[in-house]
């Protein structure tokens, strides 16, 4: 089987009171993303941010710092979701805390209980600054029984390299949660998810944070949308997109991966972009 059908949720930031209210939020994209088949399900980068709104019950929001408390009631929430349905979730990224240090850290879980993580690779200005984040050390690759999969979380993907390398060690879809403030770094994302997915003749599949935090800093705009990316050639549509969403609005989009057609355009493609790489001019990973 060759096909692997995939949902990317555009996930609606609010505020709430419990993280039951984000745990039945998150069962809800579930059950729609099962209802369509799909048997890959990605949610967006910080989307567990909106456990900050919740509050320390004096008024006053919690703050980065707090989000790693909440990391085992995630990870126990989206083991249990992954189990009942039978399906790989890309469950966005979680901040985790590792000997003192926050990872934005992405998190696969298997339908069979089984976690991979992958830290975000690369930090943003705001992550470093405000509020101290840590960047990954290595990029891993996953197998699964529907293909080799990659986690590069929205900043990475705007870095050729790193691509380059999940390609080299197998992958042939990259999943891409992220988190944009705005239309500029919305389009970055965007626009260099089109150019990975030419380079490398890989699927890149995204989504973002739509909605609002009120109360938590760095959360208070949300500019999102998820899309099914191509490369541009023949057997996919013209434009390198399979699906996407409407801008903002609070949904999932859903659409068939057919990993043979990449395959074809590596062996045969108007243009064989990993074929063709020039080793001997630049450096390349085996």
């Amino acid at each position: 089987m060759t096909k692997i059908r995939v949902s990317a949720v555009q996930y609606h930031l609010h505020t709430i009171s419990s993280f039951d209210e984000f745990a039945a939020q998150s069962e809800h994209y579930m059950k729609t993303a099962e209802e369509f088949g799909a048997e890959f399900i990605l949610f967006p980068e910080f989307f567990t941010t909106q456990l900050l709104s919740i509050g320390d019950g004096k008024g006053n929001a919690l703050t980065i710092n707090d989000l790693p408390d909440f990391t085992d009631a995630y990870r126990e929430l989206f083991t249990r979701l992954a189990r009942e349905s039978g399906t790989h979730i890309i469950a966005g990224t979680h901040v985790t805390r590792k000997e003192g240090k926050l990872y934005n850290t992405a998190h696969l879980f298997y339908p069979d209980g089984r976690i991979g993580e992958q830290p975000k690779l690369h930090i943003t200005p705001t992550e470093v600054n405000e509020w101290n984040m840590k960047q990954g050390d290595g990029l891993e690759v996953f197998e699964t029984d529907k293909g080799t999969i990659a986690m590069l979380t929205c900043y990475d993907i705007e870095f050729p390299e790193i691509v380059r390398m999940a390609k080299a060690k197998g992958a042939d879809v990259i999943f891409c949660p992220s988190c944009t403030d705005d239309r500029h770094g919305f389009y970055r994302v965007r626009y260099t998810s089109h150019a990975r997915a030419v380079e490398n003749q890989v699927y890149v599949v995204g989504t973002g944070t739509v909605g609002s935090l009120p109360t938590v800093d760095f959360m208070r705009a949300n500019f999102g949308q998820a899309a099914v990316i191509t490369p541009n050639d023949i057997p996919f549509p013209p434009r390198g997109i399979l699906v996407e969403g409407e801008i903002n609005d609070d949904m999932i989009v859903t659409a068939d991966l057919d990993l043979e057609l990449l395959y074809e355009v590596r062996e045969r493609g108007s243009v064989t972009t990993w074929r063709d790489r020039r080793t001997d001019l630049y450096t390349d990973w085996k």
